[in-house]
């Protein structure tokens, strides 16, 4: 039996078949059109629908990717108001049996598509692959601690603590843990789209590399302004 219940701030399944259904309708979407969007199986989407069964994190992202919105728009109510401040107790946390978990740290706005969540993956965890957003959405990831091998339509990318990235939504995105001790990263996403797409002006001829900055080159830059710095108060003192 389906519950019938919210309790202390969780949802229930059929709270949660509402809301997927709501969005669905608001939308235009057949179940079939949500099915071929989001690669869920119809009988799935129904049955999440009917609070009949409870979805896994990525299936229910799966749905949230069909929808072109988030998965927090799914699990949270949406709030209107100049400041909302989310205490540590009431952020919605979605935990995934494999072993993962996300933390979401941003709240559920009118007509603004946008996440930013914390995600914890256990040692050797993969996340698994999630499907592209609308073109034009974009993301941002930045790691705290521990090793993330993010993928990107098959190309791996070694982050570790410290390290950021950015790359447009709309490709295929995988998240693994390579290591024995826990990977924790923010994910920030905008995924709104644009038709248009992401307009990524070309980099100026002098620059060397218009997809990574040189921190070795602008660490050498502040050495020497650092230097020159030195250099006149020597020359102040030495005429004082």
């Amino acid at each position: 039996m389906p519950e019938k219940k919210k309790t202390r701030g969780i949802l229930s399944l059929s709270e949660l078949g509402r809301r997927v259904q709501d969005e669905r309708m608001r939308r235009g979407f057949s179940l079939e059109q949500l099915s071929q969007r989001s690669r869920v199986s119809r009988s799935m989407i129904s049955a999440i629908e009917r609070g009949a069964k409870a979805p896994t994190v990525v299936v229910l992202d799966r749905i949230a990717t069909g929808l072109d919105t988030s998965l927090s728009r799914l699990v949270e109510e949406e709030t209107s108001a100049r400041v909302i401040v989310l205490r540590h107790s009431r952020q919605k946390v979605a935990r995934a049996a494999a072993g993962w978990e996300r933390r979401i740290l941003s709240p559920v706005l009118p007509g603004v598509e946008f996440e930013l969540m914390r995600t914890t993956l256990g040692p050797h965890v993969d996340a698994g692959m999630f499907l592209p957003h609308a073109r034009g959405s974009r993301e941002y990831v930045a790691v705290e601690k521990g090793t993330l091998l993010l993928t990107l339509d098959g190309e791996a990318h070694t982050l570790k603590a410290g390290d950021s990235i950015y790359y447009d939504g709309d490709c295929v995105h995988g998240y693994r843990n390579p290591n024995r001790v826990p990977c924790v990263y923010y994910l920030a996403m905008d995924v709104s789209g644009d038709a248009a797409g992401t307009n990524h002006r070309p980099a100026p001829p002098e620059v060397e590399s218009a997809s990574e900055i040189d921190s070795i080159k602008y660490e050498a830059d502040s050495s020497s302004a650092k230097m020159r710095r030195r250099r006149q108060v020597q020359e102040v003192a030495a005429h004082e």
